[in-house]
């Protein structure tokens, strides 16, 4: 095992499994992960490989002979009419009855319906009233002669979730973790590799558990297929209801009229609709004006009564647009139908996710680590959903004074979530409440900034904040808007320095010498639109010796990028002079033999563009560097690894580098 897994293990015992399990028992079974881990829970929860094996065939006969498929709905109404009482797991919804004065429910896969229930059950289990919850359950048969009668009993039912968590013992357990280390503690809960994703990716990820966390937050997530926006709404917990876009009522939503029945605000945390983008799609006015109220005011009313609910509120959804075309013909909620499309609605949204920065699902970005059962988090959560930390940010910070009450309080809702998954413990230092404000901000600041595009009457408001003790003063910028919407490129002709937009960039040549400036380039993670010449390309011109230090020039994708750095070489030196280009790395025993034997091949390859390739092994080098001969040194924070994974030979950004999206990291340009 890895050594966070033994950690994971040690300091919660019996509350983690490992995470490649679920995959091993789930068979046909169309059934939650939180299902399943429950099972899991029971039977696999250790690091002892002997119980693990025993408790996954014991939970695969759990589910062959109790999992109840719609195919099988007959053999299993078979074995328990022959057998008297069958124990089963099935979705259970329960209606009043009140011709008859009794509750009834209904079965999803099994297909019986108005089957009596007890009172009792659903004094204790009242979310049974809502649209249905996973159970195990024992049904029972006994015939009758009663007219209008059932056989059906329910001898007993238990709906699948860990009734007792002891949130002061997960704190505790928090403490001997470090932020990297719980951040990927989480990561793998939710089924993913760590190693797979940047700090803004993962920030990414656990935010959308912030909606579990906080009473009544309201996010919305745009981005392409495939990226699992729905994924964490479905699976990992069951206080989270997830509907079709489409299936939206007012009934269904929060109360019907003709019967008085709460609708599922009231009794779910969290109520998140999938697939709401779309616009043609046909939708409910009146829905939309019910939802502006309770979204501002957290309750809601039908007739004459005024209902009050915590549930918070998620919309995830496809873009129609790249976000360049958005940004620069209609804005980031281009995607909405028309009745959402509706600022006043809009302006209820604490956070907008950028679901274009997070990477389509690829088989190496899940896990087969340990990671918390997610039915236990799930009840941690809700837990923390009593506490409110919305005011920690204060002790560093102050936010700028225009910003909107409404502003604010989408900030600190954003950021009070975040605090309560990292940092549940409460131990936060500047640096990290600086991080989650920073997010923050971000987030919320997406929304303004679209609204501002749809409405004029919105007025500018400055996102930042001071720092009470330096007095330095931040603005947040989003990712996208620096990429896309202020960037400038720079023209320098022998007269002045000319910022020109990226649009009118190509119909202008670039004359003479450019201008350079020392100073430094800093890179966000998930940033693109970089490339190695729009970086530091300038700063070769001219240069006949060059020398590179990067320690870690072996793997394919680090290859890969010394062959573009050496291509641009290639491309800004003078046809009819020799440049010479001396690379510093190091290796190990398992790759120096593939690297000796690429960087011959590179050697003689090299010389057809007129450079000479030389290289030496040094495995006590550290830094990153590009040594000039014409006056420059460029420090690489990272080195020449500056991008995030590809999808491989099939995607378009393992050739274009300003598709590809980047880690964090920072240059320093030296002039000698």
């Amino acid at each position: 095992m890895k050594a966070l897994d033994i950690k994971l293990n040690e300091h919660f015992a019996g509350k983690v499994v490992r995470k490649d399990l679920t995959k091993l028992v789930k068979g046909n079974a169309i059934v939650p992960i939180y299902v399943l881990e429950y099972l899991l829970g029971q039977y696999c929860a250790t690091d002892d490989e002997e119980t693990i094996i025993e408790g996954v065939e014991t939970v695969k006969k759990i589910i062959s002979q109790h999992f109840v498929n719609r195919d099988e709905a007959q053999i299993i109404k078979s074995t328990v009419r022959e057998k008297g009482s069958h124990r089963i797991i099935d979705k259970i919804s329960v209606k009043l009855n009140d011709r008859e004065d009794q509750y009834e429910a209904y079965f999803a896969n099994l297909g019986l319906k108005g089957v009596p229930i007890a009172d009792a059950v659903i004094r204790e289990y009242q979310k049974l009233l809502s649209s249905g919850v996973w159970c195990i359950l024992t049904l029972g048969y006994v015939s009758t002669d009663e007219r209008g009668a059932t056989p059906w009993v329910i001898e007993s039912i238990k709906p699948i979730q860990i009734s007792v968590s002891n949130v002061n013992e997960f704190k505790d357990g928090r403490k001997a973790f470090t932020k990297e280390e719980w951040i990927d503690v989480l990561l793998q809960t939710m089924g993913l590799n760590p190693d797979e994703f940047t700090f803004r990716s993962k920030l990414l990820q656990l935010a959308r558990l912030v909606p579990f966390v906080e009473n009544n937050y309201n996010l919305i997530e745009l981005g392409p297929k495939g990226t699992g926006k729905s994924h964490v709404f479905s699976e990992l917990s069951p206080h989270a209801m997830l509907i079709s876009g489409g299936e939206v009522s007012k009934a269904k939503l929060f109360v019907n009229n003709s019967s008085g029945e709460i609708g599922l605000v009231g009794y779910w945390d969290v109520v998140a609709y999938d697939e709401f983008a779309g616009k043609t799609k046909n939708t409910d006015r009146g829905l939309v004006d019910i939802m502006k109220n309770y979204m501002a005011n957290k309750s809601f009313s039908r007739g004459t009564q005024v209902y009050g609910a915590s549930a918070s509120m998620v919309f995830v959804g496809n873009t129609d647009h790249s976000v360049p075309y958005m940004l620069r013909h209609s804005n980031l909620f281009d995607a909405l139908p028309k009745d959402y499309y509706d600022t006043a609605f809009l302006d209820r949204i604490h956070a907008y996710l950028p679901g274009w920065e997070v990477q389509k699902l690829r088989n190496d970005m899940f896990t087969e680590d340990y990671g918390f059962i997610v039915d236990y988090l799930a009840e941690i959560l809700k837990e923390l959903r009593k506490e409110d930390r919305t005011n920690e940010y204060s002790k560093y910070f102050e936010l700028s004074n225009s910003i909107t009450t409404r502003d604010k309080t989408a900030i600190v809702k954003t950021f009070a979530g975040l605090a309560k998954v990292i940092y549940p413990h409460g131990e936060m230092g500047e640096d990290d409440v600086k991080e989650l404000l920073d997010f923050a901000i971000e987030c919320r600041k997406r929304v303004k900034q679209q609204l501002q595009k749809m409405d004029e009457t919105f007025e500018e408001v400055d996102f930042s904040y001071t720092n009470k003790s330096s007095g330095q003063v931040t603005t947040v910028e989003t990712l996208e808007v620096l990429e896309h919407g202020t960037q400038k490129n720079i023209l320098v002709t022998d007269e002045s320095i000319i910022p020109i937009s990226n649009t009118d960039a190509t119909t202008v040549k670039q004359e003479k010498k450019l201008e350079l400036l020392g100073g430094q380039k800093m890179i966000r993670d998930n940033q693109s639109g970089i490339s190695y010449d729009n970086l530091f390309g300038a700063y070769l011109t001219g240069a006949t010796d060059i020398k590179l230090i990067d320690p870690y020039i072996r793997l394919p994708y680090q290859l890969r990028n010394f062959m573009e750095f050496v291509k641009l070489i290639g491309e800004k030196k003078d046809p009819e002079v020799e440049v010479k280009l001396h690379l510093v790395t190091s290796n190990n025993e398992d790759y120096i033999e593939g690297a000796k034997d690429a960087f011959e091949q590179m050697t003689y390859s090299f010389e057809s563009i007129g450079i000479i390739f030389t290289y030496e092994f040094n495995d006590f080098i550290h830094d990153r560097s590009i040594d000039l001969n014409n006056g420059w040194k460029v420090v690489l924070g990272r080195g020449l690894d500056i991008w995030q994974k590809t999808g491989g030979w099939y995607d378009m950004n393992e050739y274009i580098q300003e598709k590809r999206l980047c880690k964090a990291c920072e240059l320093t340009f030296i002039k000698n």
